[in-house]
């Protein structure tokens, strides 16, 4: 069992204990971070003369062998060791000798691995805002090429009004901007330097933890050493953006799934982002959406853990703190490989425009512009609302839409009827005459869609220099 803490025990550690206490199975994949902080760390402790430069070459050779060597596999990250920071320096050690024991000079577990996390989390953020705006250009692709589709609007899942399939997709262009928006505003708060915070106060060390903060792409260290090492507010922050991630894909995913159906065939999932059943042969389910949805809770899930971890946790570090690391790790997975797959099932998916255009036309989405049309003829808001729902039910028992009653039959009604109101309830003007910023109406989309565009085209993922 390779510690690096054993001085002051005369007992070996109880195997169960050791393992309990062991966190290399999960935190390897911090190794990258860890062997980069150390770099950082070692060029400014040779810079204040803390160690010399011959032991800042011989470290910077030795974490240069170990990283080549586990990249292509002769040196496997085994449970032999406690955590990552436990295998680096052993194995450092073991290469170079005594001025591998010098590494860890003015620095604790504690802020290693506050940093490592930080480093970590940082670039999953730069990662999913690349996979969230790699998503946003198809989002607005397909609003590009469907301005003219009508489709129902619908509220508490009733038809209610007509918009397009532009205009409908547009919804979830702007909850994914926002989204963006909430992982560019955590990685501003975020990007400060833990490392020289020691266990907890500082160090006696002449550090300058101004040039490990430069060197690793921070703005600047952290203000507090306590605060360095035990704050995770970056990471319930981060949990809580990709709680909301997930949120508005289970959302859309809902509605892949109800345009799926047979009852709504607004859509054609492509075969390769369906699968099938083993007894049904008629199937085809929309199997991505459905987990999609169904890991949104999953990620939920990791933002409590966190929360529930932290809530009780007096300053400044303590090993409860170690449970961040596995939920956390799932949840950014989880959502990286959601926003992926949620990409290019929509990227892939054919509209039936037709069938979408007939839902609006015969779920009377035109009946508050028939309406709207009797009151530009002198009647009154509430009896043209009466009459018009009068005309819904003589509808639903004929089974037709608005447009296709006579001119006679709709004077059965009102005699304020006249021959222009089927231009006036036509899909095509209800969706047209909608020109208010942020309705969808065919020149208001325009200026949204060219609005998207230039926020695309001026918008690079966010990033980092390292």
């Amino acid at each position: 069992m390779a510690q690096l803490w054993g001085g002051r025990f005369t007992k070996e550690t109880d195997r169960l204990v050791y393992e309990f206490n062991a966190s290399i199975r999960f935190d390897k994949r911090l190794f990258h971070w860890d062997v980069e902080g150390s770099r950082a760390h070692v060029r400014m402790l040779a810079k204040q003369g803390i160690i010399t430069k011959e032991d800042k070459a011989a470290i910077m050779g030795g974490l240069d062998s170990i990283e080549a060597d586990v990249d292509n596999g002769r040196l496997p990250i085994s449970d032999e060791y406690e955590d990552i920071h436990s295998f680096v320096e052993a194995n450092l050690i073991n290469r170079i000798g005594e001025p591998g024991k010098r590494l860890h000079t003015g620095r604790s577990r504690n802020d290693q691995v506050a940093l490592d996390m930080r480093l970590y989390t940082r670039q999953v953020i730069c990662d999913t805002d690349g996979e969230l705006r790699h998503f946003l250009c198809t989002i607005l692709s397909i609003m590009e090429q469907n301005v003219n589709t009508i489709m129902p609007g619908f509220t508490h899942l009733q038809k209610a009004q007509p918009v397009t399939l532009s205009h409908h997709l547009g919804a979830y262009f702007e909850m994914f901007r926002r989204d963006r928006e909430r992982l560019s505003d955590i990685l501003r708060r975020m990007n400060y330097c833990p490392l020289g915070s020691g266990a907890l106060a500082g160090t006696t060390y002449p550090l300058d933890r101004d040039m490990t903060a430069k060197a690793l792409g921070f703005y600047g260290p952290t203000r507090n050493s306590m605060d360095g090492v035990s704050d995770r507010d970056y990471l319930l922050e981060f949990l809580s953006a990709l709680s909301i991630i997930m949120m508005h894909l289970s959302r859309f995913s809902e509605e892949i799934i109800l345009w799926n159906s047979n009852e709504y065939r607004f859509i054609e999932i492509d075969d390769a982002y369906s699968t099938g059943s083993s007894i049904m042969p008629q199937k085809k389910n929309p199997d991505i959406a459905e987990l999609v949805r169904g890991k949104t809770g999953r990620v939920y899930g990791a933002l409590m853990q966190l929360f529930t971890t932290m809530k009780g946790i007096p300053l400044a570090y303590n090993k409860d703190m170690q449970e961040d690391k596995e939920f956390s790790f799932d949840a950014m997975d989880t959502v990286e490989g959601c926003i992926r797959l949620f990409d290019g099932m929509l990227a892939t998916i054919r509209f039936n425009k037709d069938i979408m255009e007939r839902s609006a036309r015969h779920g009377f989405t035109n009946a508050t512009d028939a309406a709207d049309y009797l009151v530009g003829k002198g009647v009154a808001f509430r009896d043209a609302h009466t009459i018009v729902g009068k005309i819904v039910l003589y509808c639903i028992d004929k089974k037709c839409a608005i447009d296709d009653l006579s001119l006679d039959e709709l004077h059965e009604f009102s005699k304020a009827f006249d021959q222009d109101v089927y231009e006036a309830i036509s899909l095509d003007t209800c969706v047209d005459k909608r020109l208010t910023a942020g309705a969808p109406g065919r020149s208001a989309m325009e200026k949204e869609i060219a609005q998207c565009r230039s926020y695309l085209d001026g918008s690079d993922p966010l990033s980092v220099d390292l």
